[in-house]
């Protein structure tokens, strides 16, 4: 076996090193945006490709399948979905202020429709786009070659609009994530322009040009005090409010619209809508009447409230269990020099002013470069006038254009012919350079006339012009940062739109639940399924269908369902946690409601009933007691009803009227394993509280146990235990305490 093509490594070392370079990869190279044009590469590069092919604002539009293709192909090798998705996304004017893709076809809505298919849709340039990518070709950005070196693409676009502040951005990457939030652009560029003209400005100071995000969904943002952190620090939390008016409605009712959405809703109203829906039908709004989206171009979403109800209340409750108030979560990290960084609102506008001051610097030296080499031909053409006769005796006395071209430049007159030696001494002392001799070899013989010659000089005046201008901003920062500036307040009249999100200092929503009052009926079958229907249902239900349900308990919406088990525990279930259902639905198990595990249930009433009755209770062990129903009023989930001993059970939960203990006419029957019953007075029966023991009511050999246990009406004859039926007359009343007879009471 050959040992020279393998390669030892250090497992662990080589898993940090691999997943740091594939960290730095998504950081830099995919989900964080450049803080100087605000673009992540794929977005960067879409445009770029557009711009290739031709497609400014004032161009047909063309296929998405052809811009993603060339971008795909040429520059980011990712795969055509994710392409598209970011075109799709820079198109969206619910996503973005300035939205930098002029979408044709469709493109998506707000509600979380999906676009079209690339194949489907076509797009150009839009003109916010043109202001990241105009002067492209003016050498202000660097470039580098793409994955395979066949092509150039820009490392950075030449923005001259503050893109990350105006559009935001998201993005996650390995161990990080960003969430810059949309700016009205008319605001940032206000306080741009404040920075320049005071550098050591402070966040408050900017703030007054910058209040807060602007998002392109409107809405309120109802915590304004924590702005003023969250831009020092570059991070926090910002809750939103839908926008809502109150219209009145049709039967006296009035209706809730809600005419602006939650930035985190869109491209998602949809399900804003849906869990209004839910929220309704699962009655935890009870106030609401109805749920409808009539919206069009604008958002409408209308919400029926019932007739006398509080709709500052509800408007509380929406916001506090609904989308319609939700939190944006601020995190302004981007990438500058290859790092993450997390910039704060100054340190952004910061950027932004350096990166401006590198574009148009490069922009003016371009300008001079060519203002300078422009002004080199035309004072050429200038002598060149003047000396034209000369000029055209060199030509025609010589043989080739190289060697007139020699002559121009440096006065080499050898070989060519000349009329008179005045000429060619003349000629020896020409020095044009070799840019104003190219000229003039190129020259029309219309040059020559006056008309045109007074332009060359007045193009040379206004070229002494420029010259002197491009160099004061070049050697002035005040002159620079004017020029700046002017541009800025171009784009401010250019993109000027009035802010959409309202800002406020709004509390916390506070909701108190509005119950109404009604009777309901909890309905419990064999195998333990449990729903509660309301009044109207129930008494149009035939016996028919009731006759599945083991259990029907009438009780009040705001009642709690209680529960006592075999095993000695009493459980609580509010009646709001029952489901509400239609009578053909199947219900949810009771276990599913309370944390009975595998207890017994033993009887099921309400806390109503339970609070105004005694219980009288029976165990296996034989002992029987009675208990208020007072000693069981508790918010807990489940209590101990009864104290039991080691091994016992109860056998038997019987809830008893004041009127059935006080008056009489109740009976004890118990029953045990070995076939002995014994009767007794309910009268005999002593009161405990829950936490006792009771007292023996029939007295056990060793092995046996009470089975059943009831108490019953005296003039009782008959009775049911286990599907079998029990005559009452042949239990014969006894002492309580004593033993049972034998019972042979099955008939």
């Amino acid at each position: 076996m050959k040992t020279d093509n393998i390669i030892q490594l250090d497992f662990s070392e080589e898993m940090k090193t691999s997943f740091r370079n594939y960290a730095i990869s998504v950081i830099i190279d995919r989900a964080l945006p450049d803080v100087r044009d605000g673009l992540k590469p794929v977005q960067r590069r879409i445009l770029y490709s557009m711009t290739e092919l031709g497609l400014d604002p004032k161009k047909p539009h063309r296929k998405s399948a052809r811009i993603v293709g060339d971008t795909m192909g040429k520059y980011h090798p990712h795969g055509d979905s994710s392409i598209y998705e970011a075109l799709v996304h820079m198109a969206e004017d619910f996503s973005m202020q300035i939205p930098l893709v002029d979408g044709h076809g469709n493109f998506g809505s707000i509600d979380g429709d999906p676009p079209a298919a690339m194949r489907y849709t076509e797009a150009r340039l839009s003109e916010g786009a043109m202001a990241l990518l105009d002067n492209l070709d003016k050498n202000l950005v660097e470039f580098m070659p793409n994955f395979d070196d066949s092509e150039k693409e820009p490392k950075v676009l030449p923005a001259m609009l503050p893109n990350l502040l105006i559009n935001g951005t998201t993005g996650i990457a390995v161990g990080m994530a960003t969430n810059m939030p949309t700016h009205n652009p008319v605001e940032i560029i206000n306080a741009i322009i404040a920075y320049m003209d005071k550098p050591d400005i402070t966040v408050a100071e900017l703030m007054e040009h910058v209040p807060g995000p602007d998002f392109p969904t409107g809405g309120t943002i109802v915590n304004g005090n924590d702005l003023q952190s969250i831009y020092e620090t570059g991070e926090g939390k910002i809750k939103i409010r839908s926008t809502t008016t109150v219209e009145p409605s049709d039967g006296g009712r009035k209706n809730i619209v809600i005419t602006e959405i939650p930035f985190t809703s869109a491209g998602n109203k949809t399900k804003l809508v849906e869990s209004l829906v839910t929220l309704m039908k699962d009655k935890v709004f009870d106030e609401i009447y109805d749920v409808r989206d009539e919206s069009s171009a604008d958002v409408r979403i209308v919400i029926e409230v019932k007739k006398d109800r509080d709709i500052d209340n509800l408007l509380n409750g929406l916001y506090k269990k609904s989308p319609m108030e939700d939190t944006y979560g601020v995190n302004m990290l981007a990438i500058k020099d290859n790092q993450p960084i997390l910039f704060n609102l100054k340190t952004l506008v910061c950027e932004f002013v350096l990166f401006q001051e590198e574009l148009y610097t490069r922009q003016y030296e371009h300008l001079l470069d060519k203002a300078g080499k422009r002004q080199e031909i035309v004072n050429g053409l200038i002598r060149a006038v003047d000396l034209i006769d000369l000029i055209i005796e060199i030509l025609r006395g010589s043989t080739s254009v190289s060697q007139a071209k020699a002559c121009l430049m440096s006065g080499k007159t050898e070989g060519i012919n000349f009329k008179s030696k005045a000429s060619a001494k003349t000629a020896a002392t020409l020095d044009f350079t070799e840019r104003q001799a190219d000229a003039i070899l190129a020259m029309q013989l219309s040059k020559l006339i006056g008309l045109e010659l007074l332009k060359l000089h007045e193009e040379n005046q206004e070229l002494s012009k420029q010259i002197e201008e491009y160099n004061d901003i070049l050697g002035n920062k005040k002159s620079l940062y004017k020029v700046i500036k002017n541009n800025l307040k171009n784009y401010k009249k250019q993109f000027n739109t009035d802010r959409r999100t309202k800002i406020t200092h709004a509390e916390t929503a506070n909701y108190v639940e509005e119950v109404r009052i009604e009777d309901i009926y909890v309905l419990i079958d064999k195998f333990g399924y449990t729903k509660s229907v309301d009044n109207a249902t129930f008494s149009r239900t035939t016996e028919e269908n009731l006759k599945e349900y083991v259990y029907i308990i009438r009780m009040k919406n705001n009642d709690k369902l209680c529960l006592f088990t075999r095993e000695g525990n009493m459980y609580q279930i509010k009646a709001s946690a029952i489901p509400r259902c239609r009578i053909r639905d199947k219900g949810t198990l009771i276990h599913n409601l309370c944390k009975l595990d595998k207890e017994t249930v033993l009887t099921y009433l309400s806390f109503e009933e339970l609070f105004e009755s005694q219980l009288f209770f029976a165990t296996k062990h034989g002992y029987v007691k009675l208990v208020s129903g007072i000693e069981y009023e508790t918010n807990r989930s489940m209590i101990a009803s009864t104290k039991l001993e080691e091994g016992d059970e109860v056998v038997c939960v019987t809830p008893l009227s004041a009127a059935q203990i006080v008056e009489g006419g109740m009976k004890v029957i118990l029953f045990t394993h070995d076939g002995l019953s014994l009767g007794f007075e309910l009268t005999e029966v002593p009161e405990f509280k829950k936490t006792g023991r009771g007292v023996k009511g029939i007295t056990l050999e060793k092995a046996d146990v009470v089975v059943y246990a009831a108490a019953v009406p005296q003039i009782t004859e008959t009775f049911e235990h286990e599907g079998k039926f029990y005559s009452a007359r042949k239990v014969k009343n006894r002492k309580r305490g004593a033993k049972g007879q034998k019972a042979n009471l099955g008939i």
